[in-house]
């Protein structure tokens, strides 16, 4: 029997405790929901080392958990040379983090290296905003921002990769 080819996904953001878990979180429930475990992997991390360690803010925490997902999972990490082999895509959050990432990556993964909101039909080219410093407010409209992009995202690697 043929193994069935897997696929890494990373989400990446500044300090890896608001949009970057906010997008494993969903995804992963995404992923989770549609049998697809066994070949979608996915995880997130930040291009600073500011909040190793760290659980998501609590503000992100409140609005998955609104809309039924639960992110509380996730620890604070920072993008490795290793995650550029490991990930398949590698999805920053904004321009300044996929800018950091550029920086970091070998020559050779730099392609895999694609703004997040690529994967929204209505935000291509355009950055999901940072709510650390903003009100609840923002943290939900991030969110459902996250969750159309990752719904988008798992609809072209189902078409793309034929899962």
């Amino acid at each position: 029997m043929v193994e069935a080819e897997k696929f890494n996904v990373l989400f990446v953001c500044m300090g890896n405790i608001c949009r970057s878990p906010t997008a494993e979180g969903v995804f992963n429930h995404l992923v989770r929901t549609h049998g697809l475990e066994d070949v979608i992997r996915v995880d997130s991390a930040g291009t600073h080392a500011y909040h190793l360690g760290e659980k998501p803010d609590p503000r992100a925490c409140a609005a998955a958990l609104e809309k039924g997902y639960d992110i509380s999972f996730a620890e604070a990490r920072e993008v490795k040379v290793e995650d550029f082999d490991g990930f398949d895509y590698i999805l920053p959050m904004d321009n300044t983090n996929s800018s950091c990432l550029q920086v970091k990556s070998p020559l050779s993964h730099r392609d895999e290296i694609e703004l997040f909101l690529n994967y929204h039909p209505d935000k291509v080219g355009e950055e999901v905003p940072d709510p650390y410093y903003k009100d609840s407010d923002l943290f939900n409209e991030v969110f459902n921002t996250i969750e159309e992009c990752c719904w988008n995202l798992l609809k072209v690697m189902r078409k793309r990769h034929h899962l």
